[in-house]
């Protein structure tokens, strides 16, 4: 059967990617609009990219003093005077666990946005990533299904589902990491069958493999077991020149990356995520557990909740050829796609038994390819019972169920925070009531509500180990607490103790509970 040629074929992919690109980026923008909160480690990716230090709470002047929002808007921004200043991109990753390159890319963003916090200085940039890992999925995919309109059909998916706006949305490196594997997965793909590469070849790879390692740790473990791959192909063809070359331009890019930020070998070996990482290997239980509450994940983010149904679909499959006392030959004889498929698998496997927690930030550097790999395999699954036609109308019915399943069953963006949305509002509103934060320091998460201080007017961070009648009453000696005041309250500590006596020593009435948040609980003392 002819594979779906139209006439000026090229044109109309065009147009199609062009116009699932601009859709998808449109729905992306509407997200944006209505995110209302940060992450703590969004937080971060804006500090570490321009502030003096690493963390806010590292000044000498944070803990027992009032501060207007200023304070904590400096920490998220660039000012005039720090226009031009790039050291804090290098100096906080040098101090911090990550290397440097997604917050200079951050930073030359930020300069559109000079004095002034504002959530699309990540998202913007998280947009473009997007739009170049879209065009970047579109031609993986064409070298892997060999079909153009399958191609777009990835695209398609890929873009719509939970885990791609989320990676879009949420201002860490992870969109970055995601394009940078795309690239470097197209690049071998294309130099699989090569007989010799050629000094061309090597360049762009080790351009792609340096900027890939300055973005994120876990490209490592990608670019590893596709050099593993590479060799034994190598091994086995007897192209020793190849091999060679090959690992020589490896070891060429890992000095090179290393010339650049030496830091990395302290982060990976010496650093806190390292050492997680090598402890974990000692709790082998936990991980089988971890590796369990990933495969939810994968089903219900990367996948809208369709992936259940995909195995499904294979495992019916199966029983009708073992029925009919046919073999099950669908053997995967695609060359690109195996090379995709090992590496993704095993990347997959390895960062879900390490990673310190079971979100989908994690994985969601590989989650483009995992859309690939799992829709080409149920292609060929679908292929060796119906024909090509009808197995793409599947596919594209299958996007259609992929795009209602979460409004079914109430599945949301991990990183999209709807339910701080009332907080927010609240906060705004409430913005000229004095706050105090009652801050444990043995859980130091002050930057998951970081946000909230840069809409009040007045707020006083008091160390939790300081807090008696007395230092309540020095503390708003002068300050007008006609309409209450805010109360932050960390975790970890005694809530009713503390709002006791708040309400006693200010001639307070009553106090109630607000809001929970990670990190602390949010209560009004009313007047």
């Amino acid at each position: 059967m002819k594979e779906f040629v139209l006439k000026n074929k090229d044109k109309i992919i065009l147009g199609l990617l062009i116009i699932t690109i601009i859709l998808q980026v449109a729905l992306r923008i509407q997200y944006g609009k209505e995110k209302p909160y940060l992450h703590i480690d969004e937080g971060y990716s804006y500090g570490l990219m321009n502030y003096d230090k690493v963390d806010i709470m590292n000044n000498d002047d944070f803990y027992n003093n009032w501060h207007q929002n200023k304070y904590y808007e400096d920490y998220l921004t660039i000012s005039k005077e720090e226009a031009n200043d790039f050291t804090p991109v290098y100096e906080n990753q040098k101090n911090d666990v990550h290397p440097p390159l997604f917050y200079l890319l951050l930073r030359c963003a930020a300069s559109f946005t000079i004095d002034n916090f504002s959530k699309w200085t990540g998202i913007g940039l998280n947009l473009i990533i997007f739009i170049i890992t879209s065009i970047m999925i579109y031609l993986v995919a064409n070298k892997i299904f060999k079909n153009k309109l399958y191609a777009i059909l990835v695209v398609l998916i890929n873009g719509f589902t939970l885990a791609s706006i989320d990676t879009t949305i949420f201002i860490r490196m992870y969109a970055l990491n995601a394009l940078n594997l795309l690239i470097i997965s197209y690049l071998h793909i294309i130099n699989l069958n090569k007989q010799e590469l050629k000094i061309k070849d090597l360049l762009i790879m080790s351009v792609f493999i340096i900027l890939g390692s300055l973005t994120h740790y876990h490209y490592l473990v990608f670019l590893f077991i596709l050099y593993v791959i590479y060799i034994i192909k190598f091994i086995k063809s007897k192209n020793v020149k190849n091999a060679v070359k090959y690992t020589s331009m490896m070891v060429v890019s890992a000095i090179i990356s290393l010339c650049i930020f030496p830091y990395s070998f302290v982060h990976m070996f010496m650093g806190y995520r390292g050492q997680e990482a090598i402890s974990s290997l000692e709790k082998i239980p936990q991980m089988w557990n971890s590796l369990g509450q990933y495969i939810v994940i994968l089903n219900n983010h990367v996948f809208n909740g369709i992936l259940i149904l995909i195995l499904a679909i294979i495992a019916v499959i199966a029983i009708m050829k073992i029925a009919k006392n046919k073999k099950i030959t669908i053997a995967f004889t695609n060359k690109e796609f195996l090379l995709i498929l090992i590496p993704t698998l095993m990347y997959f496997t390895i960062i879900a038994l390490i990673s310190p927690y079971q979100e989908t930030r994690y994985i969601m550097p590989i989650c483009p390819l995992l859309v690939i790999t799992v829709i080409y395999g149920l292609k060929v699954v679908l292929e060796s019972v119906l024909s090509k036609k009808s197995t793409f109308i599947i596919l594209n019915c299958l996007f259609i169920v992929m795009l209602f399943i979460p409004q079914v069953f109430n599945i949301e963006l991990m990183y999209f925070y709807k339910d701080k949305t009332d907080i927010v509002e609240y906060i705004e509103e409430k913005h000229h009531i004095p706050a105090i934060y009652i801050f444990n320091k043995e859980q130091n998460r002050f930057l998951d509500d970081i946000y909230m201080f840069t809409k009040l007017d007045n707020s006083y961070i008091l160390d939790s180990k300081l807090f008696s009648k007395e230092k309540v009453r020095e503390v708003f000696s002068g300050i007008d607490v006609k309409n209450g005041i805010i109360v932050f309250i960390n975790g970890g500590l005694e809530n009713d103790e503390y709002l006791q006596t708040l309400k006693e020593e200010l001639n307070c009435s009553s106090y109630k509970w607000i809001k929970g948040m990670n990190a602390c609980n949010i209560y009004l003392v009313e007047k």
